[in-house]
């Protein structure tokens, strides 16, 4: 049958670059390679990516997985053009997740979409996920970029993160949480990546612009809220090591203190917590005001200074806030396990 008379079309009519997508690909392969780790067998551009457990350490390994997103922090990233670290925030929210099973983060997958690739704004997000995984000791073994005309408006675009970690069998936490444990509670760099659409509604209440100069501290607001979410892989990681010096580990994300901490307790055991115990950060005392949040819900939507917690036995707290410590992590003593349920405080945010 004749085609005569018909327009020829091609996949970049369509809107779709494979070009693009290819020279991405070159790009970032210098990033991933700055990540390899021992266990990686393949580098990027094949179908699947492969991972040698025993090369990596582990004799009787159990594998446990976490995938998570950055959330409305990236309207932030995409309106100020400030991309370049929320590739931190993709692996961090993963791998926070990960070490609290008390596993050790091997490797990472990442996918972002877009309506329409633009290499230069990808490979710098792809660059902070590489600066990301080294940080936390794990290597980009592979990852989708998605070119998906009409999907996104112009310049959006969506980031998603997949990370593996391992632990020897009869390792996983929680692990003998009792009462009378102690909370060590390891310090925050700022709102991390939970609670923005809070503060997007609070900024946009407050009049400021992404680039007004920052109310509590140097630069723009907006750079200020682009602050990336802590890696708490290394001090862990070492305090894991030594036998019964932990019992578990609570990654304050969304539903903050008040909903996270009981997730790494046992029936019949809470959480008192002493709110006077560290001082707020100015981020916090900024956002309470200007959106008049009552404590109760700045506890259980941001992190307040905490992103995560070790519950530690009393008889190990100097050896773990040791090794935490030796990890880059700033340890101060929260409180402690009690018998009952949930969270309850005493002192106040300040």
């Amino acid at each position: 049958m004749s085609n005569a008379g018909k327009n020829g079309l091609s996949y970049a009519d369509a809107g779709v670059d494979i070009d693009a997508g290819n020279e991405l690909v070159e790009r970032i392969k210098p990033a991933a390679k700055r990540t390899t780790r021992s266990g990686v067998m393949s580098g990027l551009g094949g179908f699947g990516a492969m991972f040698d457990l025993k090369a990596a350490g582990y004799t009787d390994p159990i594998l446990v997985g976490a995938t998570d997103g950055v959330g409305t922090k990236l309207r932030i990233a995409i309106d100020t053009g400030h991309v370049d670290s929320v590739g931190i925030d993709l692996v961090a929210m993963c791998v926070n997740d990960l070490v609290c099973q008390g596993a050790e983060p091997l490797f990472f997958l990442d996918y972002f979409a877009t309506g329409k690739l633009d290499v230069d704004t990808a490979a710098r997000i792809v660059e902070g996920i590489a600066e990301g995984c080294q940080r936390a000791g794990c290597a980009l073994i592979g990852g989708e970029t998605a070119e998906m005309p009409g999907m996104y408006p112009p310049g959006d675009f969506d980031l998603a993160g997949f990370s593996v970690g391992a632990m020897e069998r009869g390792q996983s936490l929680p692990d003998g949480v009792s009462n009378g444990d102690v909370l060590l509670g390891l310090a925050s760099d700022g709102v991390h990546s939970n609670g923005y659409s809070l503060v997007r509604k609070i900024v946009e209440q407050s009049g400021l612009g992404w680039d007004a100069p920052c109310p509590w501290g140097e630069g723009t607001l907006g750079a200020a809220l682009l602050t990336p979410t802590a890696l708490y892989i290394k001090g862990p990681l070492l305090v894991m090591k030594v036998g019964g010096a932990i019992h578990a580990l609570a990654h304050i994300t969304g539903g903050g203190l008040t909903e996270n901490l009981p997730r790494a307790l046992p029936d019949g055991l809470g959480a008192e917590i002493d709110l006077n115990a560290w001082d707020l950060p100015p981020v916090f005392g900024w956002l309470a005001k200007e959106g008049g949040l009552a404590e109760a819900e700045m506890l259980k939507t941001f992190n307040c200074g905490i992103g995560m917690v070790a519950i530690v036995p009393e008889a190990k707290v100097e050896i773990a806030t040791g090794f935490l410590a030796q990890g880059g992590h700033e340890v101060t003593s929260i409180g402690q396990v009690v018998e009952g349920a949930g969270v309850s405080y005493k002192g106040n945010l300040a």
